[in-house]
């Protein structure tokens, strides 16, 4: 694997993994924020957020799953796999200094697809915060 090819399909196992870890920033809310066009206050006005079930901002859920989306398309299965599908469950918030863990593991292949099935999971410490799974479209190896 290098910057521009990732695992080819023929090299994936069940079982394999990989992670990135991110310590979540005023910036990073404010960057996503901008680029997404979500403002809602529970992320941006401190005040607002103060009162809400969480006491305070909370980053954007849609932020941490970015971090799956960085695993996958960098490390496992890495450049030049396709999204085909991801559910997300969200169960608990992140907060401006935590650092989440996006963890991505193998669980399945679609042979005659070229489908590679992964659980993917964001932790924050030992505490789940983001489970889901993913379908990705892995390239094959030349013939």
């Amino acid at each position: 694997m290098d910057d521009l090819t990732g695992y080819h399909f023929e090299d994936i196992e069940v079982g394999m993994t990989a992670s990135f870890a991110k310590t979540i920033t005023e910036a990073d809310i404010w960057g996503f924020a901008a680029v997404s066009g979500d403002t809602n206050p529970v992320h941006i006005n401190e005040d607002y957020a103060k009162g809400t079930v969480f006491k305070g901002r909370i980053a954007h859920g849609i932020l941490s799953a970015g971090l799956i989306s960085c695993c996958l398309g960098t490390k496992l299965p890495g450049p030049g796999a396709i999204y085909v599908n991801q559910t997300l469950k969200f169960r608990a918030p992140v907060m401006i200094g935590d650092t989440v863990t996006a963890r991505v593991e193998v669980t399945g292949k679609v042979e005659d697809k070229g489908f590679v099935e992964m659980q993917t999971q964001c932790f924050i410490g030992d505490k789940l915060v983001v489970d889901g799974a993913a379908t990705l479209m892995v390239p094959r190896r030349a013939t």
